[in-house]
This record gives C-alpha cells, sequence and structure tokens, in this order.
C-alpha cells in the first residue's frame, strides 16, 4: 500500500461522451470498475440524491495510478462535443458523430501518477522502491516510468460499457472507441 506521503500528478484526462438518460449509479459504476478489477481500491464516493454518479477516485497500487471520475452535464458539454463533432466529420462514421452530437453528458477521467512525495519535484530516486530498483539513472531521459496505463484502460472500458458511451483521448486527438 502507498505511503501517506505519495502524491498523485496528472498526467492526462479522457472523456466519455453519452446521452444523459444514460447516467450510471454509483452502485453501478463502482460494480463495473470492481468486476473489471477487484484489485482496485474506490474512494471518496459521491452520489446524488438519487443514487446518480457524481464522482469517485479508482486507485490502483500495482500500476501506481489513480483515475477521479466525475460526470458533467448540460450546454457547456454539449457546445464541446459539437466542436469535437466538427473536428472528426471526415474521419468517423455518420453513426458515431451522430452519437458525439446527441451526447448531453459526460464522464471526465482524469489519470493520475502516484509518485512518492520527495521525488515529485526532483528526478525520480529508484532507491526509494527498494531493492529491486536501484540502479543507475540517467536524468537526461525517462529512464524508468512507474505508471502502467492498466488501470485507466480498464477503466475506461469498463464505462464505456456501462453508458454505451464513446471515449475522447484528448492528447492523441481521437475517438478511441
Amino acid at each position: 500500500m502507498a505511503g501517506n506521503s505519495d502524491e498523485l500528478h496528472w498526467r492526462e484526462t479522457y472523456f466519455i461522451l453519452f446521452p444523459h438518460d444514460r447516467r450510471p449509479t454509483l452502485a453501478q459504476v463502482a460494480g463495473a470498475i470492481t468486476e473489471a478489477n477487484g484489485r482496485y481500491r474506490i474512494e471518496n464516493r459521491s452520489a446524488d440524491d438519487g443514487g446518480m454518479l457524481e464522482s469517485l477516485l479508482v486507485e490502483s497500487m500495482e500500476d501506481h495510478a489513480a483515475v477521479e471520475i466525475s460526470y458533467e452535464v448540460g450546454d457547456a458539454v454539449i457546445e464541446q462535443n459539437l466542436a469535437w463533432a466538427k473536428e472528426f466529420e471526415s474521419q468517423l462514421s455518420a453513426e458515431k458523430l451522430q452519437s458525439i452530437i446527441l451526447s448531453d453528458a459526460r464522464l471526465d477521467l482524469a489519470h493520475y501518477e502516484r509518485l512518492p512525495a520527495s521525488s515529485a519535484d526532483t528526478p525520480m530516486d529508484l532507491g526509494a522502491f527498494g531493492d529491486d530498483f536501484a540502479g543507475p539513472c540517467n536524468e537526461d531521459e525517462d529512464a524508468f516510468n512507474m505508471l502502467d496505463p492498466t488501470c485507466i484502460l480498464t477503466v475506461v472500458d469498463a464505462l464505456e460499457g456501462l453508458t454505451g458511451g464513446l471515449t475522447f483521448d484528448p492528447a492523441a486527438g481521437e475517438i478511441i472507441t
């Protein structure tokens, strides 16, 4: 288990776009994530009075990662989705474009890397992780990256299945469904 002095550092954000009537409950989200990987810890659970998801945090100690999930809905989401539909018009099928246009809600998935606090602002000291990781570290290169993308990919897959939504990766500039 990670120490209390560990820090989470944002790495990327994915968006799952879907119509608001497919908004999952907090229990459905927690169940889908637990079913996808029973080792993930789910914390900071938040739901509205009807039990619908507002936000939660998924932590994977094995992947040195966390994913913060929050539900968004409203005019700003609709405007952003319309802009993305226009941007991807020539790359996507008519069915996927229509799905984006009809989506008035989304899940924001902020992906974080867990780092020891002592190394968060300095080059990574591999010795801090025990003898298995000790060795030379070239400060000019990313010699050792603790972050494993399995957590974010597993969470995306579980939530896509639950909402029937489309996933947008803004860093890659693509719809990844």
